[in-house]
Protein backbone atom coordinates (compact mmCIF):
# COMPACT_ATOMS: atom_id res chain seq x y z
CA UNK A 1 0.00 0.00 0.00
CA UNK A 2 1.48 3.14 -0.87
CA UNK A 3 2.65 5.52 2.00
CA UNK A 4 1.18 9.25 1.71
CA UNK A 5 4.34 11.61 1.12
CA UNK A 6 5.66 12.57 4.76
CA UNK A 7 3.74 10.43 6.71
CA UNK A 8 6.55 9.15 9.50
CA UNK A 9 4.28 6.79 11.76
CA UNK A 10 3.32 5.14 8.23
CA UNK A 11 6.59 4.89 6.80
CA UNK A 12 8.34 3.69 10.40
CA UNK A 13 5.48 0.70 10.79
CA UNK A 14 6.29 -0.36 6.98
CA UNK A 15 9.84 -0.48 8.00
CA UNK A 16 9.43 -1.88 11.59
CA UNK A 17 7.07 -4.94 9.92
CA UNK A 18 10.29 -6.17 8.02
CA UNK A 19 12.92 -8.45 9.38
CA UNK A 20 16.20 -6.51 8.94
CA UNK A 21 18.00 -8.67 11.61
CA UNK A 22 21.57 -8.04 11.25
CA UNK A 23 23.01 -10.99 9.39
CA UNK A 24 25.95 -11.35 11.25
CA UNK A 25 24.60 -11.50 14.66
CA UNK A 26 21.36 -13.20 13.15
CA UNK A 27 22.41 -16.04 10.79
CA UNK A 28 18.59 -17.18 9.83
CA UNK A 29 18.21 -13.66 8.78
CA UNK A 30 17.60 -12.14 5.44
CA UNK A 31 19.34 -8.75 6.25
CA UNK A 32 19.02 -5.52 5.27
CA UNK A 33 18.02 -5.98 1.63
CA UNK A 34 14.35 -5.95 1.87
CA UNK A 35 14.01 -2.96 4.28
CA UNK A 36 16.62 -0.65 1.92
CA UNK A 37 14.54 -1.58 -1.32
CA UNK A 38 11.15 -0.82 0.16
CA UNK A 39 12.72 2.43 1.58
CA UNK A 40 14.34 3.56 -1.37
CA UNK A 41 10.80 2.77 -3.06
CA UNK A 42 8.96 5.07 -1.05
CA UNK A 43 11.86 8.16 -1.33
CA UNK A 44 11.38 7.43 -4.95
CA UNK A 45 7.61 7.70 -4.90
CA UNK A 46 8.13 10.67 -2.32
CA UNK A 47 10.19 12.67 -5.07
CA UNK A 48 13.78 11.77 -3.81
CA UNK A 49 16.35 11.08 -6.59
CA UNK A 50 17.63 7.79 -4.81
CA UNK A 51 20.49 5.35 -5.05
CA UNK A 52 21.02 1.68 -4.03
CA UNK A 53 24.74 1.20 -3.32
CA UNK A 54 25.39 -2.18 -3.06
CA UNK A 55 29.34 -1.67 -1.08
CA UNK A 56 28.23 -4.99 0.93
CA UNK A 57 26.62 -7.81 -1.16
CA UNK A 58 23.62 -8.12 -0.81
CA UNK A 59 23.01 -4.85 1.95
CA UNK A 60 22.55 -1.97 0.09
CA UNK A 61 22.80 1.12 1.54
CA UNK A 62 19.79 4.10 0.66
CA UNK A 63 20.98 7.11 -0.45
CA UNK A 64 18.41 9.82 -1.32
CA UNK A 65 18.54 13.42 -2.38
CA UNK A 66 16.62 16.52 -2.65
CA UNK A 67 17.43 20.35 -3.75
CA UNK A 68 20.56 20.88 -5.71
CA UNK A 69 23.10 18.23 -6.36
CA UNK A 70 26.39 20.24 -6.04
CA UNK A 71 25.13 22.73 -3.34
CA UNK A 72 25.89 22.31 0.26
CA UNK A 73 24.21 19.21 1.65
CA UNK A 74 22.93 18.47 5.16
CA UNK A 75 22.98 14.66 6.06
CA UNK A 76 19.91 12.76 7.77
CA UNK A 77 21.23 9.17 8.57
CA UNK A 78 19.98 6.09 10.27
CA UNK A 79 21.06 2.45 10.26
CA UNK A 80 18.82 -0.17 8.83
CA UNK A 81 19.55 -3.37 10.41
CA UNK A 82 18.18 -4.13 14.04
CA UNK A 83 19.76 -6.64 16.53
CA UNK A 84 18.17 -10.28 17.42
CA UNK A 85 14.40 -11.13 18.81
CA UNK A 86 15.84 -14.19 21.22
CA UNK A 87 13.96 -13.45 24.63
CA UNK A 88 11.57 -10.49 23.50
CA UNK A 89 8.50 -10.82 25.70
CA UNK A 90 6.30 -9.53 22.33
CA UNK A 91 5.94 -10.07 18.72
CA UNK A 92 9.52 -8.83 17.04
CA UNK A 93 7.37 -7.76 13.83
CA UNK A 94 4.58 -7.32 14.14
CA UNK A 95 4.26 -2.95 14.67
CA UNK A 96 1.69 -3.19 16.44
CA UNK A 97 0.30 -0.32 18.56
CA UNK A 98 -0.60 -0.19 22.25
CA UNK A 99 -0.83 2.73 24.00
CA UNK A 100 0.17 5.46 21.35
CA UNK A 101 3.38 3.56 20.93
CA UNK A 102 4.52 0.96 18.43
CA UNK A 103 6.14 -1.92 19.62
CA UNK A 104 8.52 -4.28 17.36
CA UNK A 105 12.37 -4.77 17.44
CA UNK A 106 13.58 -1.86 15.49
CA UNK A 107 10.74 0.47 16.73
CA UNK A 108 13.09 2.60 18.90
CA UNK A 109 16.57 1.79 17.71
CA UNK A 110 15.85 3.18 15.03
CA UNK A 111 13.64 2.68 12.23
CA UNK A 112 10.83 5.35 14.14
CA UNK A 113 13.93 8.06 13.89
CA UNK A 114 14.61 6.46 9.73
CA UNK A 115 11.33 7.86 9.67
CA UNK A 116 11.34 11.03 10.71
CA UNK A 117 14.19 12.16 9.12
CA UNK A 118 12.39 11.25 5.36
CA UNK A 119 9.37 12.61 6.37
CA UNK A 120 11.11 15.72 7.72
CA UNK A 121 12.99 15.89 4.25
CA UNK A 122 10.48 15.82 2.14
CA UNK A 123 8.25 18.23 4.39
CA UNK A 124 10.97 20.70 5.34
CA UNK A 125 12.23 20.95 1.48
CA UNK A 126 10.19 22.61 -1.89
CA UNK A 127 11.44 23.14 -5.81
CA UNK A 128 12.84 26.31 -4.35
CA UNK A 129 15.51 24.80 -1.53
CA UNK A 130 18.79 26.19 -2.25
CA UNK A 131 20.78 24.00 -0.54
CA UNK A 132 20.50 19.59 -0.83
CA UNK A 133 19.28 17.35 1.83
CA UNK A 134 21.06 13.72 1.79
CA UNK A 135 19.45 11.37 3.25
CA UNK A 136 21.47 8.17 3.70
CA UNK A 137 19.91 4.84 5.11
CA UNK A 138 23.13 2.23 6.25
CA UNK A 139 23.40 -1.30 6.87
CA UNK A 140 25.57 -3.07 9.59
CA UNK A 141 25.84 -0.34 12.22
CA UNK A 142 24.99 -3.16 14.93
CA UNK A 143 28.32 -4.65 13.96
CA UNK A 144 30.96 -3.65 12.14
CA UNK A 145 29.58 -0.33 10.41
CA UNK A 146 30.15 -1.91 7.32
CA UNK A 147 27.87 0.26 5.43
CA UNK A 148 29.01 3.97 7.31
CA UNK A 149 32.30 2.53 6.11
CA UNK A 150 31.33 1.60 2.50
CA UNK A 151 29.05 5.31 2.23
CA UNK A 152 32.69 7.14 2.90
CA UNK A 153 34.87 5.32 0.78
CA UNK A 154 31.98 6.11 -1.99
CA UNK A 155 32.66 9.34 -1.70
CA UNK A 156 29.68 10.41 -0.05
CA UNK A 157 29.90 13.75 1.75
CA UNK A 158 28.09 16.57 3.76
CA UNK A 159 28.45 19.65 5.13
CA UNK A 160 26.73 18.50 8.47
CA UNK A 161 24.85 16.02 9.79
CA UNK A 162 22.24 14.67 12.03
CA UNK A 163 21.81 10.86 13.29
CA UNK A 164 18.63 10.25 13.92
CA UNK A 165 19.32 7.91 17.05
CA UNK A 166 16.80 7.18 20.10
CA UNK A 167 17.90 10.09 22.09
CA UNK A 168 14.39 11.28 23.86
CA UNK A 169 14.54 14.10 21.72
CA UNK A 170 17.38 15.24 23.44
CA UNK A 171 20.62 16.66 21.15
CA UNK A 172 23.45 14.33 21.77
CA UNK A 173 26.45 16.02 20.63
CA UNK A 174 28.95 13.17 22.46
CA UNK A 175 29.49 9.55 23.20
CA UNK A 176 32.23 7.79 24.39
CA UNK A 177 34.08 4.93 22.60
CA UNK A 178 35.01 1.68 23.31
CA UNK A 179 38.24 -0.61 22.87
CA UNK A 180 38.14 -4.44 23.10
CA UNK A 181 41.16 -6.16 24.03
CA UNK A 182 41.83 -9.92 24.46
CA UNK A 183 44.29 -10.79 28.08
CA UNK A 184 46.03 -14.72 27.29
CA UNK A 185 47.16 -15.40 30.93
CA UNK A 186 49.50 -19.17 31.00
CA UNK A 187 49.91 -21.11 33.89
CA UNK A 188 51.61 -24.37 33.85
CA UNK A 189 49.32 -27.54 34.14
CA UNK A 190 49.25 -30.13 36.79
CA UNK A 191 47.54 -32.63 38.68
CA UNK A 192 45.05 -30.97 41.39
CA UNK A 193 47.46 -32.58 44.16
CA UNK A 194 50.61 -31.04 42.88
CA UNK A 195 50.98 -27.20 44.04
CA UNK A 196 54.25 -27.00 43.44
CA UNK A 197 54.44 -27.55 40.02
CA UNK A 198 50.90 -26.23 38.97
CA UNK A 199 50.76 -22.19 38.04
CA UNK A 200 46.72 -21.89 38.16
CA UNK A 201 46.31 -19.03 35.60
CA UNK A 202 42.27 -18.36 37.06
CA UNK A 203 43.80 -17.05 39.91
CA UNK A 204 46.14 -14.83 38.43
CA UNK A 205 43.42 -14.20 36.18
CA UNK A 206 41.81 -12.86 39.57
CA UNK A 207 44.83 -10.93 40.32
CA UNK A 208 44.82 -8.76 37.55
CA UNK A 209 41.09 -8.16 37.89
CA UNK A 210 41.36 -7.45 41.09
CA UNK A 211 44.42 -4.71 39.94
CA UNK A 212 41.86 -3.34 37.66
CA UNK A 213 39.21 -2.65 39.96
CA UNK A 214 41.57 -0.45 41.73
CA UNK A 215 42.53 1.44 38.46
CA UNK A 216 39.15 1.79 37.86
CA UNK A 217 38.15 3.05 41.64
CA UNK A 218 40.80 6.29 40.25
CA UNK A 219 38.32 6.97 37.54
CA UNK A 220 36.11 9.35 39.85
CA UNK A 221 38.50 11.75 40.27
CA UNK A 222 40.16 11.48 37.20
CA UNK A 223 39.96 12.77 33.57
CA UNK A 224 35.95 13.87 33.06
CA UNK A 225 33.72 14.95 29.68
CA UNK A 226 31.10 17.51 30.53
CA UNK A 227 28.35 15.28 28.59
CA UNK A 228 29.86 12.25 29.11
CA UNK A 229 31.41 11.66 32.96
CA UNK A 230 34.06 9.32 33.30
CA UNK A 231 35.53 6.55 31.25
CA UNK A 232 34.81 2.91 32.26
CA UNK A 233 36.08 -0.53 32.18
CA UNK A 234 35.08 -4.17 32.72
CA UNK A 235 35.50 -7.55 31.99
CA UNK A 236 33.47 -8.86 29.75
CA UNK A 237 34.25 -13.04 29.09
CA UNK A 238 36.38 -15.31 31.23
CA UNK A 239 37.23 -18.93 30.32
CA UNK A 240 39.79 -21.24 31.56
CA UNK A 241 40.05 -24.55 32.66
CA UNK A 242 39.94 -28.04 31.73
CA UNK A 243 38.70 -30.34 34.77
CA UNK A 244 38.30 -30.23 38.67
CA UNK A 245 41.73 -32.11 39.41
CA UNK A 246 43.99 -29.98 37.33
CA UNK A 247 45.79 -26.80 37.45
CA UNK A 248 44.63 -24.93 34.50
CA UNK A 249 47.53 -23.83 32.16
CA UNK A 250 45.32 -20.85 30.61
CA UNK A 251 42.88 -18.67 30.90
CA UNK A 252 41.30 -15.89 28.82
CA UNK A 253 40.00 -12.56 29.44
CA UNK A 254 37.96 -10.01 27.21
CA UNK A 255 37.86 -6.46 28.64
CA UNK A 256 35.97 -3.34 27.11
CA UNK A 257 36.93 -0.15 27.60
CA UNK A 258 34.71 2.65 27.70
CA UNK A 259 37.16 5.67 26.16
CA UNK A 260 36.20 9.69 26.20
CA UNK A 261 36.80 12.13 23.69
CA UNK A 262 40.88 12.63 23.87
CA UNK A 263 41.50 9.08 25.15
CA UNK A 264 43.40 7.09 23.02
CA UNK A 265 43.96 3.49 22.11
CA UNK A 266 47.67 3.24 22.64
CA UNK A 267 46.71 4.77 26.19
CA UNK A 268 43.95 1.79 27.14
CA UNK A 269 46.45 -0.65 26.02
CA UNK A 270 49.17 1.42 28.49
CA UNK A 271 46.86 0.59 31.53
CA UNK A 272 46.57 -2.89 31.14
CA UNK A 273 49.99 -3.65 30.15
CA UNK A 274 50.65 -1.62 33.59
CA UNK A 275 48.40 -3.60 35.03
CA UNK A 276 49.56 -6.78 34.31
CA UNK A 277 53.47 -5.23 35.09
CA UNK A 278 52.30 -4.43 38.60
CA UNK A 279 50.67 -7.88 39.64
CA UNK A 280 53.84 -9.24 37.84
CA UNK A 281 56.03 -6.98 40.32
CA UNK A 282 54.29 -8.83 43.25
CA UNK A 283 53.79 -12.57 41.58
CA UNK A 284 56.73 -13.44 39.33
CA UNK A 285 55.53 -16.68 38.10
CA UNK A 286 52.28 -14.29 36.19
CA UNK A 287 53.03 -14.73 32.54
CA UNK A 288 49.90 -12.65 30.70
CA UNK A 289 50.08 -11.33 26.73
CA UNK A 290 47.79 -8.54 25.75
CA UNK A 291 46.42 -7.78 22.47
CA UNK A 292 43.76 -5.51 20.70
CA UNK A 293 40.83 -6.88 19.78
CA UNK A 294 39.21 -3.34 17.90
CA UNK A 295 38.38 -0.34 18.79
CA UNK A 296 35.92 2.98 17.52
CA UNK A 297 36.26 6.05 18.57
CA UNK A 298 34.64 8.54 20.69
CA UNK A 299 32.44 10.99 18.95
CA UNK A 300 32.84 14.80 20.39
CA UNK A 301 31.09 18.05 19.02
CA UNK A 302 31.08 21.53 20.50
CA UNK A 303 27.97 22.60 22.30
CA UNK A 304 28.42 25.59 20.38
CA UNK A 305 28.38 24.20 16.97
CA UNK A 306 26.36 25.56 13.79
CA UNK A 307 24.73 22.09 13.81
CA UNK A 308 23.91 22.15 17.35
CA UNK A 309 22.46 25.72 17.36
CA UNK A 310 20.06 24.74 14.49
CA UNK A 311 18.46 21.89 16.01
CA UNK A 312 17.92 23.75 19.27
CA UNK A 313 16.57 26.76 17.59
CA UNK A 314 14.28 24.14 15.84
CA UNK A 315 13.20 22.71 19.75
CA UNK A 316 12.56 26.35 20.93
CA UNK A 317 10.28 27.47 17.59
CA UNK A 318 8.58 24.49 18.44
CA UNK A 319 8.15 25.49 22.05
CA UNK A 320 9.94 21.98 23.25
CA UNK A 321 12.67 21.62 26.02
CA UNK A 322 16.08 21.62 25.22
CA UNK A 323 18.12 18.97 26.42
CA UNK A 324 21.87 18.63 25.50
CA UNK A 325 23.13 15.39 26.90
CA UNK A 326 26.15 12.38 26.68
CA UNK A 327 24.71 9.68 24.51
CA UNK A 328 25.80 6.21 26.49
CA UNK A 329 25.95 4.38 22.68
CA UNK A 330 28.51 4.26 20.22
CA UNK A 331 27.14 5.26 16.84
CA UNK A 332 28.26 5.90 13.46
CA UNK A 333 28.68 9.41 14.34
CA UNK A 334 32.23 8.90 15.31
CA UNK A 335 32.83 7.43 11.43
CA UNK A 336 31.41 11.12 9.78
CA UNK A 337 33.14 13.44 12.60
CA UNK A 338 36.27 11.52 11.68
CA UNK A 339 35.84 12.25 8.01
CA UNK A 340 35.28 15.76 9.25
CA UNK A 341 31.38 16.24 8.81
CA UNK A 342 30.27 17.38 12.05
CA UNK A 343 27.30 15.03 13.28
CA UNK A 344 25.34 14.80 16.57
CA UNK A 345 22.35 12.33 17.85
CA UNK A 346 18.86 13.26 17.83
CA UNK A 347 15.74 10.99 17.45
CA UNK A 348 12.83 9.63 19.20
CA UNK A 349 12.58 6.95 21.68
CA UNK A 350 14.88 5.40 24.17
CA UNK A 351 18.26 4.24 24.07
CA UNK A 352 17.58 2.10 27.07
CA UNK A 353 15.05 0.05 25.27
CA UNK A 354 17.34 -0.71 22.17
CA UNK A 355 18.09 -4.41 22.11
CA UNK A 356 15.51 -5.29 25.02
CA UNK A 357 13.19 -7.81 25.78
CA UNK A 358 10.48 -5.08 25.17
CA UNK A 359 11.18 -2.33 22.52
CA UNK A 360 9.15 0.77 21.53
CA UNK A 361 8.72 4.02 20.31
CA UNK A 362 6.37 6.58 21.20
CA UNK A 363 4.27 8.08 18.16
CA UNK A 364 4.53 10.98 19.82
CA UNK A 365 8.43 11.47 19.68
CA UNK A 366 8.22 10.50 16.25
CA UNK A 367 5.67 13.17 15.30
CA UNK A 368 7.72 15.71 17.79
CA UNK A 369 10.99 14.64 16.40
CA UNK A 370 9.87 15.26 12.50
CA UNK A 371 8.19 18.69 13.76
CA UNK A 372 11.84 19.79 14.81
CA UNK A 373 14.10 18.31 12.39
CA UNK A 374 11.33 19.45 9.28
CA UNK A 375 12.34 23.15 10.62
CA UNK A 376 16.31 22.32 10.40
CA UNK A 377 15.97 21.00 7.19
CA UNK A 378 13.68 24.21 5.91
CA UNK A 379 16.50 26.54 7.11
CA UNK A 380 19.26 24.46 5.86
CA UNK A 381 17.64 24.57 2.43
CA UNK A 382 17.15 29.04 2.39
CA UNK A 383 20.10 30.13 1.41
CA UNK A 384 19.49 33.33 3.50
CA UNK A 385 19.73 31.43 7.00
CA UNK A 386 23.40 31.23 8.80
CA UNK A 387 25.99 29.50 7.18
CA UNK A 388 26.44 25.84 8.39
Amino acid sequence: MPISRGDAVALARALIQIDSRNPTLAPDSPGEGDCARTLASVLDDWGFSVQLMESVPGRPNVVARLGPRDSPALMLNGHLDVVGVEGMVHEPFSAEVRGNRIYSRGSADMKGGVAAMCAAAVRGTDANSARQILVAAVVDEEYESLGMRALLADGIRADAAIITEPTRLAICPAHRGFVWLDVAITGRAAHGSRYDIGIDAITHAGLLLAELEKLERTRESGLRHRLLGRGSLHASKIQGGVGMSTYPEACNLAIERRTLPGESVERVLEEITDACATVRSQHPQFDARVTLNTAQLPSDVPVDSPIVTRLRRALEREELPVKIEGLSAWTDAALLNEAGIPTICFGPGDIALAHAAEEFVPIEEIDLATRVLTRVVREWCDETASTS
